[in-house]
């Protein structure tokens, strides 16, 4: 049982909360039962199992390298506020060329929550693919995780330079809807294509005008209150689903 917090793997451990070593290290933690179970059941590795002492890992877990440890290393490991006592390190996976028929990119978004928010989204709507650019909140921050309740493990999630990959998915047949308010149409009025990519931006400033400029078609939401805006993943939310429904 490791009960120090000055312990090496410890050390390790507590590292893994910033981006910059998770980079280094090319791994990231997990909390809690659930999102574990995710992990197991996807072809993502998981490197090793920490679980705080009087918590029983289930026995399909136990062929994974496994360390007991007390309550206050634990409280050191963790992120939340009430953890159930087991974490586990999870080892990131290069993108796989695979086959993109439904993709969301994400242009620099910033909050946590809507980006862990819009990937679970992306999951129950069946899209295959999210592509996020560069200046977008670390994929593998805490509160990212935590937000896509799993569905990270359930989808084809990397970082890719924005216009290389509309180029890309352009020569393949794939069409680009941008959201915007230049040139664009009510998302309703149009025809759905069978393979498509939907780009949403920045909370405060919404998708680069280089990027709508690209896109195939730069789609709005109507608006029928006050409101200014829609928030980014409830706007991204309804784009995915009237995708689905065509």
């Amino acid at each position: 049982m490791i009960t120090s917090v000055k312990n090496e793997k410890v050390k390790i451990w507590r590292k893994l909360k910033k981006k910059k070593e998770r980079d280094l290290q090319n791994q990231f933690i997990i909390e809690g039962f659930h999102l574990i179970e995710e992990a197991h059941k996807s072809n993502w590795q998981i490197a090793e199992i920490i679980y705080q002492e009087g918590i029983e890992c289930p026995k399909e877990w136990l062929h994974y390298p496994l360390f007991e440890v007390t309550d206050n290393v634990m409280a050191a490991i963790s992120e939340t506020k009430t953890p159930q006592g087991i974490v586990a390190v999870v080892n990131k996976k290069n993108n796989d060329e695979k086959e993109v028929n439904r993709a969301l990119i994400v242009d620099r978004v910033q909050d946590p929550g809507n980006l862990g928010t819009m990937i679970r989204t992306a999951d129950a709507t069946g899209f295959d693919t999210i592509i996020l650019g560069h200046g977008t909140v670390d994929l593998f921050n805490d509160k990212v995780i935590r937000s896509t309740q799993g569905s990270l493990f359930h989808l084809n999630v990397y970082e890719a330079d924005i216009v290389e990959e509309m180029e890309r998915l352009q020569q393949v047949g794939i069409t680009i809807w941008s959201t915007g308010l230049e040139n664009a149409s009510y998302y309703h009025e149009l025809e759905v294509p069978d393979k498509i990519a939907i780009i949403v931006g920045n909370e405060g400033s919404g998708v680069d005008p280089k990027l709508m400029k690209k896109a195939d078609q730069n789609v709005m939401i109507p608006i029928y209150g006050q409101a200014e805006s829609l928030n980014v993943s409830i706007a991204a939310a309804i784009l995915m689903y009237e995708v689905v429904k065509k």
